[in-house]
């Protein structure tokens, strides 16, 4: 049961609802590309709503980001074509430098490096967290290094549109052969195209093959011409991506305040910039690192929890993939879901970046949650069709009750983790 802030009664399963529409409803109508005035729109909204359920303290962090991904992507795509064109016209050498630099920013951009040429060349802007806490001296800046502690990770900010993004051919694939599909757990690196032109290019250079540079020309057109189209189009609303998570939240500070776990801090954390590719939650774990103890502390990640069917994922990398730290947090999930009666779809990874790699690489353990049509994707991602009217809310309130459920296990949990 859940209870609704403004008349505090138990209101059944249908109040979990009315609380997920509430929240999508509301947010997405609102432009919230990352670093916007309706990204910080967004938050000051959530606040407001958090504030209102007794027992949640809720505080808003201002941290720095540098804005979209776009705008640098297409950057580095102009220069690895420069690269392939000098390199074309004899210039091997330099060719290849420039080519090597690209793919360096490319690698560094996807694979959530140090960013530095981000930090170089673009202007520094400002991002908002949101972070509600819940539960055992849940205070903010209270620190009590005895009590487990659940991180819970959403992000609020909404990403762009674009012909990459395009479902049709999957879709027509699914329909047609669906068995080909149902082999894959892992999709296509969409970020090796950018990277297959500078290599080509690299290898004209140190060969003298003239083809190599063509093929890095071409591939090179055809990725930053993908990412530029990016960056022309506008923000859509972003009810699957990612307002289920948002929503998911608001409900369980309304389930933890109706039924606390004993032992158990709570802190729910919508970030602001993850279509950034991260910015939000970096600055989220470098703030907070020094009270969140790996040995005491899990993460849950709810990102596009609003597709037919519910998905763990197991892993995720861009360019190479990397295993998420404590496969023991997600076999307490599948667990959990099974106990439930939640199917829950498991052994995938994902080509495109979350908020979960950060936390993982700092050593806690992390599960990510997230959902899929029958064609293998999230539905509506990064289309203008991300609508609320458009969202399984059936598999958002089943993640809401997964996570509450995994919640109520994890402070035993996380003590024979460290016993072991």
């Amino acid at each position: 049961m859940l209870f609704v802030s403004e008349q505090q009664q138990p209101l059944g399963d249908t109040a979990l609802d009315a609380v997920l529409r509430e929240v999508v409803e509301t947010l997405a109508p609102i432009d919230r590309t990352p670093c916007s005035p309706g990204e910080r729109e967004a938050a000051d909204w959530l606040a407001a709503r958090l504030r209102a359920v007794p027992g949640v303290e809720v505080a808003l962090e201002d941290e720095d980001s540098w804005g979209t991904f776009p705008p640098t992507a297409t950057g580095l795509g102009l220069l690895g074509i420069a690269g392939a064109t000098l390199v074309l016209r004899g210039r091997r050498a330099a060719g290849g430098l420039v080519a090597l630099t690209a793919f360096a920013g490319i690698v560094d951009e996807a694979q959530n490096g140090p960013r530095i040429l981000r930090r170089l060349v673009r202007r520094r802007r400002r991002t908002v967290n949101l972070i509600a806490r819940i539960g055992e001296r849940g205070a903010l800046g209270g620190d009590d290094r005895d009590a487990s502690t659940l991180v819970v990770l959403a992000h609020h900010d909404a990403p762009q549109s674009g012909m990459l993004f395009d479902q049709k051919l999957q879709r027509r694939l699914h329909e047609r052969a669906p068995q080909v599909l149902e082999r894959f757990k892992t999709p296509l690196p969409q970020w090796w195209i950018g990277l297959g032109g500078g290599l080509a290019t690299v290898a004209a250079a140190l060969t003298g093959r003239r083809g190599f540079a063509r093929a890095g020309l071409a591939v090179g057109l055809l990725g930053t011409a993908a990412v530029a189209d990016i960056w022309r189009n506008e923000t859509v609303q972003g009810a699957n991506d990612n307002l289920s998570g948002v929503a998911a939240l608001v409900a369980l500070a309304h389930l933890f305040q109706q039924d606390p776990v004993p032992g158990l801090r709570v802190l729910l954390v919508s970030c602001g910039a993850e279509e950034t590719l991260q910015d939000g939650i970096r600055a989220f774990v470098a703030r907070h690192r020094g009270e969140l103890e790996p040995q005491r502390t899990a993460f849950v990640n709810l990102d596009t929890v609003g597709s037919p069917h519910l998905v763990m994922l197991e892993a995720e990398g861009p360019v190479w993939m990397e295993s998420y730290a404590g496969p023991w947090m997600r076999d307490l999930l599948a667990a959990h879901a099974e106990r439930l009666g939640t199917t829950l779809h498991r052994g995938f990874r994902a080509r495109a970046s979350t908020d979960s790699v950060i936390p993982s690489r700092a050593g806690y353990p992390i599960a990510t949650l997230v959902s899929m049509t029958d064609w293998r994707s999230p539905a509506n991602y990064h289309l203008a069709s991300d609508v609320p009217a458009n969202l399984e809310y059936a598999t958002v309130a089943d993640a809401t009750r997964l996570v509450l459920e995994v919640a109520r296990a994890l402070p035993g949990a996380l003590a024979e983790a460290l016993r072991s």
